[in-house]
Formats: structure tokens, C-alpha cells, sequence
């Protein structure tokens, strides 16, 4: 594996407040990394850290195998695209995705060319000439990232780019940024809260809480079994219990069978009394109450059934009050660390 870039023991504090904690990290050249957690976490702080624009409080920033940690944001060779998009509103869409390329004195023709390519690579080959008001935000966004592709930079830095689009258009634009980011073999880094987006877009995910590193790995990797119960969370899991000889579990709610009448326990079998039914179509979700204690304790837990395969017996338990058996099989359990 060939590192594009490397955070060394780097840590950020503003104050008293630690936004960054001793991060190691490193970003795989050619692939798509995403910071991924909560606001807060350091996703940003740490994009902008390796972008030059902040400054570590301790530790290094490695680029290209060679130490930047006090080389300016212009001496990276980084692209970088911002939330908010910040294009020039008196320069037109080639104007704009020019713009670096101008600053670095490529010559008009070359220059010229790299538009064009980068403008066709987003799809806006035909919008040089307008301006950016008179552009959607998608395809404001589409220039924002044709600027940033044209300087061809060693790494292309996202910061919360598809945030401000509506949802159909920030499914449509993970599609094409994971097209640009394969056909160019770009080294791509994208921070994100949104764990639907990292778990599509990424061939790398780095989960952070407080600063630190809670997680990393491929997305297929890192979400059949979360580390703790802070990355389970973060990634959508709903059911947290204990069991006697497993600890903390955590189990998916489509992995959850729910069978009629109180016949509960063992290792993987709990009794439980139905809360309520949501009807979604294909799938209904069950909201229970499971005994998992001495004293009648009880764990909320969530069931996701195909409403195909439930039979009339299912459905007659399935109401408010209900006693059944809720039950997985020990190959579905992931134990947390806590």
C-alpha cells in the first residue's frame, strides 16, 4: 500500500479543548477515505489540518512521504472543496474552474484545455460561459469540484460537499463522485456525518469520536462488526443487550426473529411484549420490550420482519401487549468493548 498521506501523533487543542487526540493516520493513495462521526468529533479540524489552514498543535503532517506540517495550504498540492462552495460570482463556470490553474501560471492554452476536460468530467462541458447564479447547487457543486480536479492534485479534499443539496441530488452526486474519484484514480479524503454516505462512497472509513480514532477499516469490514458500542450506534445499529456468557451484543433488526407465545430462555432467546407495530410496506418493524434481567428488567430492542413471511399466527401476536420469543442466532451477535 502506497501512503498519499499520514497524520503522526498530530493533535489540535484550542484552549482547553482537545479537538484532535494523537491522531495516527494514513490515507491510502488512489482511494477514497471518509472522516465519518458527530460534530465535534475532529473530522473537520483534521481535513483542515492536513490542508494547511490549521496548524497542529503536536505531531506531523506527512505528504508525498515528505514532512509539511508547516508548509502553507499552496505548497500541499491539495484541492480542496468547501460546504459552501465559495465560487467567484463575477467569473464565469471556465473562469472559475481556471482560477487555480491561472494562480499557478499554466499556460492559456493548457490552461484552456484542463477546463474543458474538467468541465466534461463533470458534466458541464456546455456551462463555461455562465455564471455561477445562474447555476443549481448541484451544478455549482459540480464546478466547486471541476476547480478543484483541474490543478490535478495530489489529494482532493471534501469537506461536507454534498450537505447542502436536496436528497435526491446528494444521492445522485455520490454516484458521480465515486465515478470521478475511479476514472481519475484521484486520491480522494471526504468528511461526513452522514453514515449512509461514507458506507457508499468509501474504499477506507475512519470513525471518530473525541479526537480519537474509533474505528477504521473497508466498509464491508467495519459494519458486520462494529468495535464498540459508539461505532455500533454511529452506524445504525438499535439493539444493545447483555447476555450472561456473551456481555455486551449488539444484533442488526433484520437479524431478530420474533416468534408467538412466551417460551424465552437461553444464550440467544429472550422473552419480550410487544410495544408497537409499524407497517412499512415490505418490511414491518417491531418495537419490544425484552426481559434480559433478574427483577424483570427489560432492554428495548427493535425487529425488522418481511411481512411476506409472517404467518396468521405471527400477525395475530404482533399487537401491543403481545407476549413472544425474541431470538438470533449466535453467528449474528457482535460483542462490543462497551
Amino acid at each position: 500500500m502506497t501512503t498519499a498521506a499520514e497524520f503522526v501523533a498530530v493533535s489540535r487543542h484550542f484552549g482547553d479543548f482537545t479537538a484532535v487526540d494523537s491522531l495516527d493516520l494514513a490515507i491510502r493513495e488512489g482511494a477514497l477515505t471518509t472522516l465519518l462521526g458527530p460534530s465535534g468529533c475532529g473530522k473537520t479540524t483534521s481535513l483542515r489540518m492536513l490542508a494547511g489552514y490549521i496548524e497542529p498543535s503536536a505531531g506531523k503532517i506527512m505528504i508525498g512521504g515528505k514532512d509539511h506540517t508547516d508548509a502553507p495550504p499552496e505548497k500541499r498540492d491539495l484541492g480542496m472543496v468547501f460546504q459552501s462552495y465559495a465560487l467567484f460570482p463575477h467569473m464565469t463556470v471556465a473562469g472559475n474552474v481556471g482560477f487555480g490553474l491561472k494562480l499557478r501560471k499554466v499556460p492559456r492554452a493548457e490552461r484552456a484545455r484542463r477546463v474543458a476536460e474538467a468541465l466534461e468530467l463533470v458534466g458541464l462541458g456546455h456551462l463555461g460561459d455562465r455564471r455561477p447564479k445562474a447555476l443549481s447547487g448541484g451544478q455549482q457543486q459540480r464546478v466547486a469540484l471541476a476547480r478543484a480536479i483541474a490543478i490535478r492534485p495530489r489529494l482532493l479534499l471534501l469537506d461536507e460537499p454534498l450537505s447542502n443539496l436536496d436528497a435526491r441530488l446528494r444521492v445522485q452526486m455520490r454516484g458521480e463522485i465515486r465515478r470521478i474519484q475511479a476514472e481519475t484514480g484521484l486520491t480522494v479524503v471526504l468528511v461526513t456525518h452522514d453514515q449512509e454516505e461514507a458506507l457508499e462512497m468509501s474504499d477506507h472509513m475512519v470513525v471518530m469520536n473525541a479526537g480519537r480514532v474509533m474505528q477504521q477499516g473497508a466498509p464491508d469490514e467495519l459494519f458486520p462488526a462494529p468495535a464498540n458500542r459508539f461505532v455500533a450506534e454511529f452506524l445504525g445499529y438499535e439493539n444493545f443487550l447483555t447476555l450472561p456468557e456473551r456481555g455486551l451484543v449488539t444484533v442488526r433488526p433484520e437479524l431478530l426473529t420474533v416468534a408467538p407465545g412466551d417460551v424465552g430462555g437461553g444464550e440467544t432467546a429472550v422473552s419480550a411484549t410487544v410495544r408497537s407495530i409499524a407497517y412499512r410496506g415490505v418490511e414491518v418493524r417491531v418495537a419490544l420490550d425484552a426481559t434480559t434481567g433478574a427483577g424483570g428488567a427489560t432492554t428495548p430492542l427493535v425487529a425488522s420482519l418481511r411481512g411476506d413471511a409472517l404467518t396468521p399466527e405471527d400477525r395475530a401476536a404482533l399487537h401491543p401487549g403481545g407476549r413472544v420469543t425474541v431470538s438470533a442466532r449466535p453467528d449474528h451477535l457482535v460483542s462490543l468493548a462497551g
